[in-house]
C-alpha cells in the first residue's frame, strides 16, 4: 500500500497485528487505542474515524486515532509533529485531543493557529495505574448496575459529566445518544454503583474500555451531599477489586491535577503515577 508525505497512512485490518504489537509496548497507557482497533479490525466505518500509521523502514513506528478524540499511541515529538501537519491538511473533526501529555503538547502546537480556540485544556493530568489489591477494605455493597438502575444511575452520569467536563451530555439534542452510551456500559457489565436502602445511588464509576491487559475507568461519582465520608474510597476500592477478579489485571485512570480530594482518593486505594497526559476540548 502506498504511504503518504512522512510515511503516514490510514491503517486497515492487514494492519491489525502490526498496530497491536505497537500499542502492547504500553498496555496500560494506550488501553483505549488497543480496545478501539480490537473491536473495529480498524475498519473506519466501525472506528467512525481512522488510524493513522507512521512508518519508518517499512515498520509501524507510531499511530493516531482520529475519531471523536484524537489519540497518540507510542508517538515520539516527531511522530506528534507529523500527525498534526495531517491533521492541519483536513482540518478539525475532533472534539478532544487527549494522550500522554508530551506528544498532546506537540501535536497541539501544530495545529492550534488553524483549529481555533478550545473550550479548555488540562495539561496536567496524573495517569494512575493499580495492578495490585485495592489498600483500603472495599465497600461489599459496590455491585454493577442493571437497567432497574437507569431512573437513579443516568442522572448520576449527567451530573458528573456536566461537573467534569463544564456542559451537559444533553446539550444539543445529545440526551438520547448519551442515555444509549450509559445503557450499553451497564449491558456490558462495565458499569458499578453502590446504593442505599431506599435505592438511592451513593457511589458510581465505569469502565470505559478493556483490553485483556488493562481497563480504564471513568465517572467517578459520589453526589455533593454525600462527599468527605469515605464512600469514594471504599467504593474505588470495591471497583478496583472486582475489575480486577473479572476484567482485566489493571486498573488505570488519568485524573486533573487540581483534584486534590479525588487524587487522594485513589492513593489510599493503591493507585500510583506512571505517566502525565494532558487533554484539549473543543
Amino acid at each position: 500500500m502506498l504511504t503518504t508525505r512522512h510515511g503516514v497512512r490510514p491503517l486497515g485490518a492487514a494492519d491489525l497485528a502490526a498496530f497491536l504489537e505497537l500499542a502492547r509496548r504500553d498496555p496500560v497507557v494506550n488501553v483505549f487505542a488497543d480496545y478501539r482497533a480490537s473491536t473495529t479490525n480498524l475498519e473506519p466505518r466501525w472506528l467512525g474515524g481512522e488510524m493513522w500509521g507512521r512508518f519508518e523502514g517499512g515498520e509501524l513506528a507510531a499511530a493516531c486515532h482520529v475519531g471523536a478524540n484524537l489519540v497518540p499511541v507510542q508517538a515520539g515529538p516527531e511522530d506528534a509533529a507529523v500527525f498534526a501537519e495531517r491533521a492541519m491538511a483536513r482540518g478539525r473533526t475532533v472534539s478532544t485531543i487527549v494522550g500522554p501529555q508530551d506528544a498532546v503538547r506537540v501535536f497541539w502546537n501544530g495545529v492550534a493557529a488553524s483549529w481555533g480556540r478550545p473550550r479548555e485544556k488540562r495539561w496536567e493530568q496524573p495517569h494512575l495505574e493499580i495492578s495490585a489489591p485495592p489498600q483500603v477494605t472495599p465497600d461489599p455493597l459496590v455491585r454493577r448496575t442493571t437497567r432497574r438502575d437507569l431512573n437513579e444511575l443516568y442522572p448520576a452520569c449527567v451530573a458528573m459529566y456536566t461537573e467534569e467536563v463544564g456542559v451537559s451530555p444533553e446539550a444539543n439534542g445529545g440526551g438520547e445518544l448519551y442515555r444509549a452510551r450509559v445503557a450499553q456500559l451497564v449491558s456490558r457489565g462495565w458499569s458499578f454503583a453502590r446504593f442505599d436502602d431506599r435505592g438511592r445511588l451513593l457511589f458510581k464509576a465505569e469502565v470505559a474500555c478493556a483490553t485483556p491487559y488493562a481497563a480504564q475507568i471513568q465517572g467517578v461519582y459520589v453526589p455533593p451531599e454525600c462527599r468527605g465520608t469515605g464512600l469514594a474510597t471504599a467504593g474505588m476500592a470495591g471497583v478496583v477489586e472486582i475489575v480486577r477478579r473479572e476484567i482485566a489485571p489493571t486498573v488505570s485512570l488519568y485524573v486533573n491535577e487540581w483534584n486534590t480530594s479525588a487524587r487522594a482518593v485513589y492513593q489510599k486505594v493503591g493507585f500510583r503515577e506512571s505517566t502525565r497526559f494532558a487533554t484539549v476540548m473543543y
